[in-house]
């Protein structure tokens, strides 16, 4: 089932924020300054029952979602505020989201649901609703965007949703498609989960919970194979309880919920291996699920999985470099 609201076309509004872009420095440059004193390294989501996905937005912005009702915060890093910024309707979760700058839109993962969202981020309304799977197979987890594509995994099922975008902003319908093995090879327990994109988006990364381990996935046809991990000594690595995962030009971010840490990692140029850089801590992990990237600067969502009376739930910043 699919409910869509079509978008306005905003041609002007397009036009100048390209202008803007080209006059004036990338916004993402403010959070490049020393992490300390001048800004705060937990954000509180006020009123939250729960949270797992975050999202960067526009400069120091980001977009965290409530996983039990499917609310949203936006908060801004450099202010270490957040409040409550979409309330959605009953029924809704939100688990993994990306942010389209371009269109001003917000794509959510629905977890158990089987759905996924797309809200306005200008008017805070529901833009479309899919129903991306169906039964007991179903568990849409997080979401990757390409330059007109927006890509989701179930960690139920072997297979991806490709929901397209269109020049002027309006998602199209969505398509799913088989993985084939390993990848798309099922087991117990949670399987595919974060999904990130290298390649100019050719090629998707995708994060497997269950055997803690990375696969790179190619777009036309599904056909994908494991990313081999190492440490500095050469030694194959897994990454237990990998959850969502961040990639910038060569370097990967794994988030490891259950272990409260994450993994940097160096991708070769083929995406067929990568090595362990560096292992990022904090005193303020509480079962960190997935991140989100501001320059040198990592904003993760404390999940408290292992904490199930917990009342407060937050955003951590953390260096997503050490020594920058």
């Amino acid at each position: 089932m699919r409910n869509i609201q079509v978008k306005p076309i905003r041609w002007i509004a397009v036009g100048i924020l390209a202008l803007a872009a080209f006059l004036v420095p990338a916004p993402l440059a403010t959070a490049d300054r020393a992490h300390g004193d001048e800004r705060s390294s937990v954000i509180k989501l006020p009123g939250a029952t729960g949270a797992e996905g975050i999202a960067a937005g526009a400069g120091s912005t980001f977009f965290a979602g409530d996983r039990l009702n499917g609310n949203i915060f936006r908060g801004d890093i450099d202010r270490g505020t957040a409040k409550l910024f979409i309330t959605a309707p009953k029924g809704r979760a939100a688990l993994g989201m990306k942010v389209d700058r371009d269109n001003e839109l917000l794509f959510v993962a629905g977890g158990a649901t089987g759905q996924a969202y797309v809200y306005d981020l200008e008017t805070r309304k529901t833009v479309a609703v899919y129903q991306l799977a169906k039964g007991g197979d179903k568990f849409i987890n997080d979401v990757i965007l390409t330059r007109d594509v927006a890509w989701f995994t179930n960690s139920s099922a072997g297979e991806l949703y490709r929901i397209p975008i269109s020049h002027d902003g309006n998602p199209g319908k969505a398509r799913t498609v088989a993985l084939e093995a390993p990848a798309g090879t099922v087991d117990e327990g949670f399987n595919l989960n974060g999904i990130a994109a290298a390649d100019e988006g050719r090629t998707l990364i995708v994060a497997h919970t269950g055997r803690g381990a990375l696969y790179a996935v190619d777009t036309r046809d599904g056909s994908n194979k494991k990313i081999e991990v190492t440490n500095s000594a050469g030694d194959p690595v897994a990454l237990p309880n990998v959850d969502g995962i961040v990639v910038r030009g060569g370097t990967l971010w794994a988030v490891q919920n259950l272990l409260n840490q994450v993994s940097r990692i160096d991708l070769n140029g083929r995406v067929s291996s990568g090595e362990v850089e560096e292992v990022i801590t904090s005193k303020n992990f509480d079962v960190p699920t997935t991140a989100a990237l501001f320059g040198n600067t990592l904003a993760l969502v404390n999940a408290k999985f292992t904490t199930p009376a917990a009342k407060s739930f937050e955003a951590v910043l953390v260096r997503a470099r050490s020594g920058d």
